[in-house]
């Protein structure tokens, strides 16, 4: 709640794209956020359909982001970069990814969100559910880790994971130790 209250007064309650007041929702920024309105934005239920490819992406809409690009946020910076790069077939939305000026670790990270999109194919645990950034797993058997002299337990619980480029591999950390996970080896908490 304390997220979404300072989101909130942040965008004035309007979606800090299009700037429509209904149906707002706190949108955390992939491709990994801690929910803190740093790394979250307040989106209108059209945006985030179209974000999430729920429903079709109206470019129309989108000629919003000329105006949301300019804004001073990070995380609102970077989903307007990420909708122009993947609008950038239109000349608006090319002429506008010209013109945006970010700073290099928010270009960073919205380049990072394009990546993980962009990626082969989904990274599935061993019952084929699709993992994202962020979610919680279990290992389903024992693994040896190499190079840590120990062994991660079967239903040891890993907080939080990142997406690598590879989609059978995931990072978490095990007993404080931050390790690659084969994908196949883990489900879904």
């Amino acid at each position: 709640m304390p997220t979404e209250n300072a989101l909130k007064a942040r965008s004035n309650t309007s979606c800090e794209l299009c700037t429509s007041t209904d149906n707002l929702v706190v949108f955390p920024v992939p491709p990994t956020s801690d929910l803190s309105a740093q790394q979250c934005v307040y989106l209108c239920s059209v945006c985030t359909s179209q974000i999430n490819g729920d429903t079709e992406i109206d470019v129309n809409h989108w000629r919003c982001l000329n105006d949301s690009m300019w804004n001073q946020e990070p995380a609102v910076q970077v989903m307007s970069y990420r909708m122009l790069h993947k609008l950038s077939a239109e000349s608006w939305a090319q002429d506008a990814l010209e013109m945006i000026y970010m700073e290099d670790n928010v270009k960073t990270w919205a380049e990072q969100g394009i990546a993980a999109a962009e990626r082969e194919g989904p990274t599935r645990d061993s019952n084929g559910t699709e993992l994202q950034d962020g979610d919680d797993v279990t290992l389903i058997k024992d693994l040896k880790v190499k190079g840590a002299n120990f062994t991660a337990k079967q239903g040891t619980l890993v907080r939080g994971i990142t997406l690598t480029d590879n989609p059978e591999h995931i990072e978490g950390k095990v007993n404080g130790t931050r390790i690659v996970l084969v994908s196949a080896y883990l489900k879904k908490a």
